[in-house]
């Protein structure tokens, strides 16, 4: 179905710009695009931070300064075709999986005004679980490098096929927008399988005053890694016992929750900001709960700006497995439970708007495992010991134009 929907977007889109040179009264277009250019450092050499869970390599095993982790180019096409119904297309090309750079349709989508309220879009679409869902990959817009990965680690997808309604109320200096989305979306992982999550159901809301911003989101789905079929059917084979671990361990088909409240106040010289979230899974990616804030402050065209985040894992990361089984079995599981983030992280960093629409970043992340966690690192190689610290050095080069 999503594909399909894709597909009617761009083609709408592409319809228009084979117009655009035709008398007034055809579909109006925009044209724009960002980008980042950046470069990470770790200092630890035997694991590899990322900015996304799909990202096969990143900083410090692979390679002690990366330019992959952050770096990315995004251009995007608007049609507005009558005052009611416009479309839009993004294509962003970043690390992928398979470490390449092949462009990847972001969204694809058309949206139609009922009334000057009330809205349908239809395509793939942002999926709105955080409160910077919209401008996640644009870096220009967001006050970090790049989203603090205690919070938006949890959900590493950013888009979904599927349909949206939208409801905005202005009453006096109040705006109220209250969205419910419902699709599907899929993902490759590095190492190889895929990732699924069916029936995927978000509902958000955003409240606007002033300087002030509150958000609240829900997001439930049903999700599959189908990579992890064969080590859990190797428990199957041991019995109703080893069955039990299975079905309380696999990702197939599982419910998926995320809880998201965030707030933001900026009054323009300075502002901040913060997350709260709470995913609940049962499956061997447990429950955790996640949080970070934000404050900074504006100097001209300096910014600098402090974040402090929390995320932790609130289920079981250890389990007696099968006695029966091998303990190469056992200590699989156990190593699966375990590979969730729980850290602390302190960051530090300034934005310097050196040119229009052109911004440099500079930021320092202390990131303080917890006992037996590796963090939001991946890659682990022989001697990393989880839990210790890591230090991260990030420099980019936002722009949009």
């Amino acid at each position: 179905m999503g594909k399909h929907i894709i597909a009617a977007a761009a083609a709408c889109l592409l319809h228009a710009t084979a117009s655009s040179a035709q008398p007034p009264g055809t579909p109006e277009l925009t044209f724009n695009g960002f980008g980042t250019l950046g470069v990470v450092h770790s200092d630890e050499d035997r694991a590899d931070f990322v900015s996304h869970l799909f990202a096969p390599d990143g900083a410090g095993h692979t390679r002690a300064w990366s330019p992959e982790v952050d770096s990315r180019l995004g251009l995007q096409l608007t049609a507005e075709f009558t005052p009611r119904f416009s479309g839009v297309v993004q294509v962003i090309t970043e690390q992928r999986y398979d470490d390449s750079y092949r462009p990847r349709v972001e969204w694809a989508n058309a949206t139609y005004e009922l009334t000057p309220e009330l809205s349908v879009r239809a395509g793939r679409m942002v999926l709105p679980t955080f409160m910077a869902s919209e401008h996640r990959k644009v870096g220009y817009a967001n006050p970090w490098v790049r989203p603090p990965q205690e919070v938006y680690r949890g959900v590493p997808v950013t888009s979904v096929d599927g349909v949206q309604v939208s409801h905005r109320v202005r009453v006096g200096g109040v705006t109220n927008t209250l969205r419910g989305t419902y699709g599907q979306t899929e993902a490759k992982m590095a190492g190889g399988g895929e990732t699924e999550a069916r029936g995927s159901i978000t509902v958000t809301n955003s409240l606007e005053s002033g300087a002030t911003t509150l958000f609240a989101s829900y997001n439930r789905s049903r999700l599959t890694m189908d990579a992890l079929n064969p080590f859990f059917d190797a428990f199957r084979q041991f019995g109703p016992k080893g069955a039990a671990i299975a079905d309380r361990y696999d990702v197939d088909g599982k419910r998926f929750e995320i809880f998201t409240l965030g707030a933001r106040y900026d009054p323009g010289d300075w502002f901040v900001m913060g997350e709260l979230s709470r995913t609940e899974s049962r499956s061997f990616i447990g429950d955790s709960r996640g949080g970070y804030i934000t404050a900074g402050y504006r100097i001209g065209a300096l910014t600098p700006y402090a974040t402090v985040g929390r995320t932790r894992i609130t289920s079981a990361t250890s389990d007696p497995g099968l006695p029966a089984a091998p303990p190469a079995l056992n200590e699989g599981l156990n190593a699966l439970l375990s590979s969730g983030a729980s850290q602390k992280s302190i960051s530090v960093g300034a934005r310097w708007d050196f040119a229009r629409n052109a911004a440099l970043k500079l930021q320092y992340d202390h990131l303080d495992l917890d006992e037996g966690s590796p963090g939001v690192l991946i890659n682990e190689q022989p001697g990393f010991e989880r839990g210790g610290s890591v230090n991260l050095f990030t420099a980019t080069i936002d722009f949009v134009f």
